[in-house]
């Protein structure tokens, strides 16, 4: 007796049925893999640029110890917590952080959890502690809320905004960052179900319209990884005062360093909103 096509197909339907479901098993459990990419490597310290810097070690709230440089400036305006994307460490941010410390801001760098020379394994509520102990420091230094500007690229746009939300800050400059990780997993793995695996949120556009402190946001409509329209949404939600840099290039094309007239905006937001002029 010969089975009916249909029947026939069965057992291939299946097997595919049990792949795809195993692949979203795999998502589901191991997606830390597909956020995080921390580099061990020990890069260049500040002094390659020939800035004076403290090593520090700083200690989380839940007792991971991490890695941090401070670039003390003369005289400063107010200190600036620089958090860094998902890739790399430290060593790999020094040019922005030097420009940022032009601008007669005190400078703060710091590594993730599991990034560098950080203990632990990286997740999105440990970026979070991690981010609260950099913001600690600063405080200890003597550095008020009203001098204290946050800087966060892609993924640590999304660190500044929750550390906002726990810390009174001046001001935040949020860089080529996402809406939500799902609303940028859905748009880079169509073919996944991202919303209902997703673990790890980091949801700016739940929370940038509660911020109320100034923002600005800077991002390049060219930009390959996170759509422009994302920028635009978070935008759109956030309150006033904001404003919206425009720069050019790939996600990872070196953002506001590109164009003397992107760093001037930067400057004057800071002048503008970080400790006065």
């Amino acid at each position: 007796m010969t089975l009916p096509p249909f029947r026939r197909m069965l057992p291939v339907l299946g097997s595919l049925l049990a792949l795809y479901a195993g692949v979203c098993l795999l998502v589901f459990v191991f997606q830390a893999r597909l956020v995080y990419f921390p580099d061990r490597s020990r890069g260049p310290g500040p002094d390659a640029l020939g800035l004076d810097f403290e090593e520090l070690e700083l200690t989380a709230s839940d007792g991971v110890r991490l890695h941090g440089w401070f670039l003390p400036a003369q005289e400063p305006r107010g200190a600036l917590l620089f958090c860094h994307g998902n890739a790399g460490n430290v060593s790999h941010r020094l040019f922005a952080a030097r420009v940022f410390h032009d601008m007669r801001v005190a400078v703060l760098l710091f590594d993730y959890r599991g990034y560098g020379r950080s203990e632990g394994s990286p997740s999105e509520e440990g970026t979070y502690r991690d981010a609260e102990a950099a913001y600690d420091f600063l405080r200890g230094r003597g550095f008020e809320p009203g001098r204290i500007a946050l800087y966060g690229e892609s993924l640590g746009g999304a660190v500044a905004i929750e550390l906002a939300r726990r810390r009174h800050v001046a001001c935040a400059l949020i860089e080529s960052a996402f809406t939500s990780v799902p609303d940028l997993g859905a748009e880079l793995y169509r073919w996944l179900p991202v919303r209902p695996l997703a673990r790890i949120r980091y949801d700016n556009a739940r929370k940038i319209g509660a911020l109320g402190i100034p923002l600005l946001l800077v991002h390049s409509p060219q930009d390959e990884i996170v759509p422009f329209a994302h920028a635009e949404r978070l935008f759109e939600g956030a309150g006033e005062p904001k404003e919206l840099v425009r720069t050019e290039g790939g996600h990872n094309d070196g953002g506001f360093l590109r164009r003397a007239e992107w760093i001037e905006r930067l400057r004057a937001f800071l002048a503008l909103h970080c400790g006065g002029s």
